[in-house]
């Protein structure tokens, strides 16, 4: 009976080591990760590494910058992470969480790369020639010479509700997010749509629809737009207005006034800017 006993003893250690390995599998990677990573990037203060939520990749918070490795801290990979599935759009997701104020669009991975003490090269937006760094964002505009057909109109039918105009991406996180938050507050708006993340035909079939602000609603469901030929030049004057004015990310809000908001803000901060605060 001992020895049957003692013969028992090594298995139920082993089934004791065995459940501890599987309980902290995931701190244990991101612990390495964390460690790998601190070892190649010295200067970076690193907020927290996670690397549970997306098969294979850490997610890495420095700050309000987010950005990726693998686990090894080999690759740094500097960009959006886009769930073809459930058509989320993850990195947006979690910059909102990580702060809800911060202005960022489009453009999401390029804040990731202003950080100096990542040791990564600053952002510059190029022009569409790539030739030059395109202009600082205007913080005022007018929008007279836009044309009537690079333009969307919907929200409220009140003509005494608040009126914004926003130039946007279909697949921009920011820009679904603000679509959601205008329509509940009951505003006008005007869409005027910019390619930044390879949306042209995209806007193009939500432009030549014959219900635009349906296919608005459609375009940031995801679901499919019927493709329709019409004149869409009024786009090309959109993506021009917005590199001449320095507007390299989305989403972009210009008020009656001609003054510019560049990125999502909550509700309460829209409702006291539409209304002429700052």
């Amino acid at each position: 009976m001992l020895g049957l006993v003692l013969s028992t003893l090594p298995t139920i250690a082993e089934a004791r080591a065995a459940t501890a390995t599987r309980a902290r599998p995931a701190l244990t990677r991101d612990a390495a990760a964390m460690r790998a990573l601190t070892q190649r990037l010295p200067r970076t203060a690193v907020t927290k590494v996670d690397c549970g939520q997306i098969p294979g990749i850490c997610e890495v918070q420095a700050g309000t910058n987010l950005f990726y490795i693998d686990p090894s801290a080999r690759y740094l990979i500097v960009g959006r992470i886009y769930d073809m599935e459930t058509h989320q759009d993850l990195t947006a997701a979690r910059l909102l969480a990580i702060n809800p104020d911060m202005l960022v669009g489009a453009a999401a991975s390029a804040k990731a790369q202003e950080t100096d003490s990542a040791g990564l090269a600053p952002s510059r937006p190029q022009s569409a020639s790539g030739a030059a760094a395109a202009p600082a964002p205007a913080q005022k505009v007018s929008l007279a010479s836009l044309p009537a057909n690079g333009a969307i109109e919907w929200g409220s039918g009140n003509a005494s509700a608040p009126k914004v105009t926003v130039f946007s991406d279909f697949h921009c996180g920011y820009c679904r997010a603000l679509h959601q938050t205008l329509k509940a507050m009951g505003v006008r708006v005007t869409e005027r749509p910019i390619s930044i993340l390879g949306t042209r035909a995209i806007s193009e079939a939500v432009i030549c629809s014959e219900d635009k602000a349906a296919a608005v609603e459609r375009a940031y469901g995801d679901q499919e737009v019927a493709k329709r030929a019409c004149d869409t030049s009024g786009l090309d004057a959109n993506e021009a207005f917005a590199r001449a004015h320095g507007f390299t990310g989305t989403p972009v809000l210009v008020r009656e006034d001609g003054a510019v908001l560049l990125g999502f803000r909550p509700r309460e901060f829209l409702e006291s800017w539409l209304k002429g605060g700052a």
